[in-house]
């Protein structure tokens, strides 16, 4: 879970976004980033600029700091940390969505592009999710209370005429309260449980670390398969993981067992082959233990 600094850290960000305070002077990777890593990180740190704020390209900045120059902690690995945690925290909302169709219109000239409409389908909860906390918790008792929650609807993201392109930015424009919604909020959390686990398999488990780190790649997109995704990633890590880290469970390869675990998911709500997995894998453990 994020340590009182990382929340203090994003809180900070979160009111220089709004408030337009941003620190002085361009950002740049890390001193000790390599010459092969620092393409990766430029990349990364125009990307949440866009999607968000140089402040966000700053938080990322930080957290990728952590490892820079740490014992154990590669090229090759910290490539793969700056690489997913950039994917991860630019994730993909309504907002988001409208800033890539927005991109059409600059390559057009700033004139209505004439291109496919792109729809898509969300559940209301998830659209309200990207809201400030304030206004959207009301809202979903509301919707609660009528059964309508988890009802799905189509949204169209089009830059075919004025008002179209209009509509696109007033929904780009919300990206100055993201970081208010209860989406960031999950969000936040999650990269930092990510972390902190790639943190601990260093500790703890450092063959294992490649296998924690590539983790993040099960979490993607939105609506089911995000959720799918995070729920799925959470019974891994709380299954395997984190008994490991603390002691609990005397895995010796848990790569292998993160890998074993992957290949059992299936795309099922209950989890019922990823669940029936790891309690097989931890059956394994105590009768290898005593054979020792």
């Amino acid at each position: 879970m994020p340590d009182d600094d990382s929340l203090l850290a994003s809180l900070r960000y979160l009111f220089a976004d709004i408030i337009g305070d941003e620190d002085d002077g361009p950002l740049v990777p890390p001193d000790a980033c390599s010459a092969q890593l620092s393409p990766v990180v430029s990349d990364a740190i125009h990307l949440l600029t866009e999607y968000q704020s140089a402040g966000y390209a700053r938080l990322y900045v930080e957290r990728l700091g952590r490892f820079v120059g740490r014992r154990g902690v590669d090229d090759a690995m910290l490539a793969d940390i700056a690489r997913l945690m950039a994917q991860r925290m630019a994730y993909e909302d309504p907002i988001r969505i409208a800033q890539l169709k927005l991109r059409e219109v600059t390559a057009a000239g700033g004139r209505a592009a004439r291109s496919a409409d792109d729809v898509k389908k969300f559940r209301i909860d998830e659209l309200i999710d990207a809201l400030p906390v304030v206004v959207g918790d009301p809202v979903l008792g509301v919707l609660e209370r009528f059964g309508w929650r988890r009802r799905r609807i189509s949204i169209r993201f089009s830059a075919n005429n004025r008002f179209s392109v209009r509509r696109l930015r007033i929904e780009a424009g919300l990206k100055r309260w993201r970081l208010f919604s209860a989406r960031y909020a999950k969000e936040r959390v999650w990269v930092e449980r990510w972390l902190h686990m790639i943190d601990r398999s260093l500790t703890k488990q450092p063959r294992a670390t490649t296998a924690i780190i590539q983790t993040a790649t099960m979490i993607r997109g939105y609506g089911d398969p995000y959720r799918q995704g995070l729920a799925d990633w959470h019974a891994i890590i709380d299954g395997l993981a984190k008994p490991v880290f603390d002691g609990s469970l005397a895995l010796t390869d848990l790569a292998g067992a993160i890998a074993e675990a992957r290949a059992a998911i299936m795309p099922d709500p209950r989890q019922a082959s990823l669940k029936r997995k790891i309690a097989e894998i931890r059956a394994r453990v105590p009768a290898a233990a005593s054979s020792r």
